[in-house]
């Protein structure tokens, strides 16, 4: 059934859908499955470093995984941003729009990979200067950055096969590719860093075989979809109003990601200046909070997709009840994480680090990394919804006020409460990421479903 709505700008069609707690939990639960496999990555890297026993190494691969934080984070957008325009043309009934958005974004992948491959001696010589870490922790830092590059085109391309996957509510499909990257990444992260006593090259390797295997099977599923439909004209793709659309709320997401990495690449910084033990403590207990981040990330994907659908519908009631039913999940996984970390935390850190003095630190501060999924899931779910509704502008609008909270209270609270201070700077960053999306979401609501 559709409904035709007039408004000032035309006639715009209403396609209801019903959104359950079945269909929140079909996209959900497969998402949720596969991006506990990729903090998992995280901290098999680190398990594998922590059996040599060298706070340097750990710190080396823990800086060098910050880099690709800002590399490949802020190109997030090659996911996030595929995702909402497919849902929105799914909503639209547009078969030949989905993959119109597909191709456009598979060619900004290709092109940006090549140039992170071409740029790898500035990248280790800007990561050097700004981290200024000592010379063992840069050796181990420019390996793994060095080698892992290789893997750009790949990893980017990942992300619009992803992107395209969850954008049409096919999220199992998304799950097996994910199971697969990550899971050759795991095996051979341990075979060549462990068995092969490879060490740091190996971890890189690993991660480069992993990115190969689930682009070449993840084009093929493509191939197969795409060949079942009818296909956009080359004109349909290089259309240059949906290419401006296409590159105005990618820039908007971009920045959002990068003001996003520079709050996590200052505490980093706080850390090394604070001495390896210290960075190591931080990196160790921040997997906790990548960890409960990726699995709330399911509930902030079914957003993205429940919400573009209904632009793309312009059926608000799916709109609403897709908003309330994903955060009362995400409370639900936050809540349970938190208890999780507080319960086992002790006996994870023991486990991923032989150091006694990370241990006894990692203890000290554990209550902070813990509670920190609770602090953030509005931010993480405001960001579902924005996402998929492509309200890119208010998202790095808001993503600058809340970096200036973070930075006046990064400056000063550490100064009288140390790593405490640090910490607390950092729950203060994700509650204004949140309050202040969520302040503007019903104007912007309003906006968008007018009759």
């Amino acid at each position: 059934m559709t409904i035709e709505a007039s408004s000032a700008l035309g006639t715009k069609v209403v396609r209801p859908f019903e959104v359950t707690n079945r269909l929140m939990l079909a996209i959900t639960i497969p998402v949720m499955l596969a991006s506990l496999t990729t903090p998992l990555l995280g901290l098999v890297d680190t398990a594998v470093i922590g059996q040599l026993g060298d706070p340097h190494l750990l710190g080396g691969l823990a800086i060098g995984a910050l880099v690709f934080d800002f590399l490949f984070s802020t190109m997030n957008f090659l996911r996030s941003g595929t995702t909402g325009l497919v849902a929105q043309a799914m909503g639209r009934h547009d078969n030949v729009e989905q993959q119109a958005v597909f191709w456009r974004a598979i060619g900004i992948a290709v092109v940006v990979g090549v140039l992170f491959i071409a740029a790898t001696p500035l990248i280790l010589s800007a990561t050097i200067g700004f981290m200024d870490p000592d010379k063992a922790v840069a050796d181990a830092m420019s390996t793994y950055v060095s080698i892992r590059l290789l893997s750009s085109p790949m990893a980017l391309g990942n992300f619009v096969v992803l992107g395209l996957l969850l954008g049409q509510g096919k999220a199992m499909q998304g799950l097996y590719l994910q199971l697969l990257l990550n899971g050759v990444n795991v095996v051979m992260t341990i075979w060549l860093g462990l068995v092969m006593d490879w060490g740091v090259t190996g971890i890189a390797w690993g991660t480069v075989l992993g990115e190969s295997a689930a682009l070449v099977v993840g084009l093929v599923m493509i191939y197969r979809q795409f060949r079942t439909v009818a296909n956009p004209s080359r004109a349909r793709i290089l259309d240059v109003h949906e290419i401006r659309r296409m590159f105005t709320v990618n820039r908007d997401i971009m920045l959002r990601s990068f003001f996003l990495l520079i709050a996590y690449a200052y505490f980093t910084r706080a850390g090394t200046q604070a001495g390896a033990v210290t960075l190591a403590t931080n990196a160790v207990l921040m997997n906790f909070l990548l960890i409960s981040g990726y699995l709330i990330d399911g509930v902030t994907t079914a957003a993205e997709q429940i919400s573009g659908r209904a632009v793309g519908a312009h059926y608000r009631p799916a709109f609403d009840r897709g908003v309330k039913l994903s955060f009362v999940w995400g409370m639900v996984l936050a809540t349970v994480m938190a208890a999780f970390f507080l319960i086992f935390g002790d006996s994870i850190v023991a486990f991923l680090i032989k150091s006694d003095e990370v241990q006894t630190m990692a203890s000290h501060y554990l209550p902070w990394a813990a509670l920190a999924p609770v602090v953030g899931l509005l931010a993480f779910h405001m960001d579902g919804v924005f996402i998929g509704a492509t309200w890119s502008r208010d998202m790095r609008n808001m993503m600058v006020l809340s970096l200036t909270g973070y930075f006046a209270a990064y400056f000063i609270l550490p100064i009288y409460f140390g790593n405490h201070g640090l910490w607390l700077a950092l729950h203060l960053f994700l509650g204004l990421r949140g309050l202040s999306l969520l302040s503007i979401l019903p104007s912007r609501a309003r906006v968008q479903f007018a009759d």
